[in-house]
């Protein structure tokens, strides 16, 4: 083996974030503690990412020794960040899983609103995705199966309790109204 080749390693993503059309943070999952140990380290790394890409078309940036990719979603910017040496076309496709994840658990309306109202979801798709910067999910269907997201409206066999009597609630108060 080239002594000068990078050994293997299945820690292929070092950070993952989504900032709004503003340069602010909405979500940020650093999981190379080397990388950038602080608050300010990782704002000032995101702000240097966002001014030299969020005016351009392109889905790829070389930056401070990363591989950074990315893509825009009307107010968001999703990046995966890599070594410099790391295969393009995996951070690609971690990205385009989080991606059509959102897409499908916000029911295709991926904007900072609905992501921040469900933030706790968008953790958790994260989360089965990327653990501790190893790749674990590539489906977008499967990660949204494993959350336990529903794309579309459920059948009533399938709603949460709270759902039912939430609805139950409603359809009493509007017989009780009429």
């Amino acid at each position: 083996m080239d002594s000068g080749a990078p050994e293997p390693s299945l820690y292929t993503v070092k950070a993952l974030f989504i900032l709004d059309n503003d340069d602010n943070r909405l979500l940020a999952k650093y999981y190379d503690p080397k990388l950038y140990p602080s608050m300010k380290e990782q704002r000032n790394f995101e702000k240097h990412v966002f001014n030299k890409t969020h005016k351009t078309d392109s889905e790829i940036a070389f930056l401070e020794g990363m591989t950074i990719v990315y893509k825009s979603s009307i107010d968001l910017f999703l990046y995966v960040v890599g070594s410099a040496n790391e295969n393009e076309l995996m951070l690609m496709t971690v990205l385009n899983c989080l991606s059509e994840s959102l897409n499908l658990m916000l029911r295709k309306n991926v904007e900072k609103r609905s992501l921040v109202e469900n933030l706790d979801g968008v953790f958790l798709v994260v989360d089965e995705i990327v653990d501790g910067g190893v790749i674990l999910e590539s489906d977008p269907q499967q990660v949204i199966q494993k959350v336990n997201f529903k794309g579309d409206d459920s059948p009533l066999s399938e709603q949460s309790v709270a759902q039912v009597l939430q609805s139950a609630k409603e359809q009493i108060k509007w017989s009780i109204l009429k």
